[in-house]
């Protein structure tokens, strides 16, 4: 049996899928490392080199005068400027002008007459003839060559911060129904722009593209205004579930209109008139037939939406408020970092607590994503 030649075309393809892949999972592999990174080694290096020994300059201080114990007619403080990490120091100094001015293991001499020396495993001795005096130690500027270290306490510190259950909650609160919701909504819809014969259905079909354009941050405001005076009229409070649920699913009906249109549009003619036939309505065609047909683009759009909700900070300010309460979990790991981006080490570790739910979601429902994408990007009849 003769083995086939494959075509260049069908190499080319191979290569920029293998291309797309290395793009889309390096930047993920370089967060999750960083995520397990001890945050002083993390604010020094790449991700790149979490693997390799890292070079930093610490600064430390001796203890006072309290500490000062007398050995052979000296005064001598002792220490560890590393403080039991297995680190080794190559360079030391006393002055932050120059903070590598000795090599290990050499006595540098202080400026009130004293003597310093630090050895390569931290351990140090500040040695003078006459007593120390102050609160206030000695300052030593050391250069440690660390190795790789790997830490949870990111995890810890964002999974230990106050709220963060409570956010948990109002998120899954907030992304369940707005995924649901236009779902339903859509599926009707798309099954009667597909197969119901009405006036204006081209017209329908036409804006509902035109709506795929309209930015969400030019409609805010408008819809905004519109769900408060709806309800200031029915004596509904302006900041509630109902509203970032309606708004949610108005800012995803067109997509989800569009991509189950087109899908449905596709599915054979002929299964919809033998049910005609047998005296099915339109109601029992779309339950019984065509919704479980659709259920790859369902999935599809359902992973989109649910990813969108998800993530989204902007709609859930505007809608729910940025209360204690009702803060979702984007606006609780923003406030984590600070006003100022502070603490930005546990970025990372938030950016992987985010992102559980969605993939479990995208890795439950992934079998049918191609194929409903696939099949809702070509328009039927």
């Amino acid at each position: 049996m003769l083995a086939t030649k494959r075509s260049p075309l069908v190499w080319v393809v191979h290569l920029s899928v293998l291309l797309l892949v290395v793009l889309w999972t390096l930047p993920t592999a370089g967060l999750l490392i960083s995520s397990l990174r001890d945050k002083d080694q993390l604010a020094v290096s790449g991700w790149w080199t979490a693997l390799s020994t890292s070079t930093q300059n610490l600064v430390y201080r001796a203890p006072g005068a309290e500490a000062q114990t007398q050995k052979d007619g000296k005064f001598v403080i002792s220490g560890n400027v590393l403080e039991g990490s297995n680190a080794k120091v190559s360079a030391f100094g006393f002055s932050s002008r120059e903070p590598a001015a000795f090599p290990a293991g050499q006595t540098a001499t202080l400026g009130d007459g004293g003597q310093l020396t630090v050895r390569d495993d931290g351990s140090f001795d500040i040695v003078s003839d006459k007593s120390f005096e102050g609160g206030r130690g000695q300052r030593i500027f050391v250069t440690a060559s660390v190795p790789p270290r790997f830490t949870l306490d990111n995890y810890r510190e964002v999974l230990k911060a106050a709220g963060i259950g409570t956010s948990f909650i109002n998120s899954l609160t907030v992304a369940i129904p707005a995924t649901i919701i236009p779902i339903l909504i859509a599926a009707f819809a798309a099954y009667a722009l597909a197969w119901m014969q009405f006036p204006g259905r081209a017209v329908l079909v036409a804006v509902v593209v035109g709506l795929l354009v309209v930015p969400l941050q030019m409609s805010l405001i408008p819809l905004l205004r519109l769900y408060n005076s709806v309800g200031g009229m029915l004596g509904v409070p302006a900041k509630t579930y109902a509203g970032i649920w309606l708004a949610h699913t108005g800012f995803g009906l067109p997509l989800a209109i569009y991509l189950l249109r087109n899908y449905m549009a596709g599915l054979p003619k002929e299964i919809m008139e033998s049910a005609r036939v047998d005296g099915a309505s339109d109601f029992e065609i779309f339950v019984k037939i065509i919704l479980p047909l659709s259920f790859p683009a369902l999935a599809s759009f359902a992973i989109f939406q649910f990813l969108w909700t998800w993530n989204d900070l902007l709609v859930a300010m505007v809608f729910l408020g940025a209360g204690d309460q009702e803060l979702v979990l984007t606006g609780r790991l923003v406030n984590l970092l600070g006003s100022r981006g502070g603490n930005w080490e546990i970025l990372t570790a938030s950016a992987f607590i985010t992102i559980i739910v969605p993939l479990l979601v995208f890795f439950g429902l992934q079998r049918y994503l191609v194929r409903g994408l696939l099949a809702g990007s070509v328009k039927g009849g």
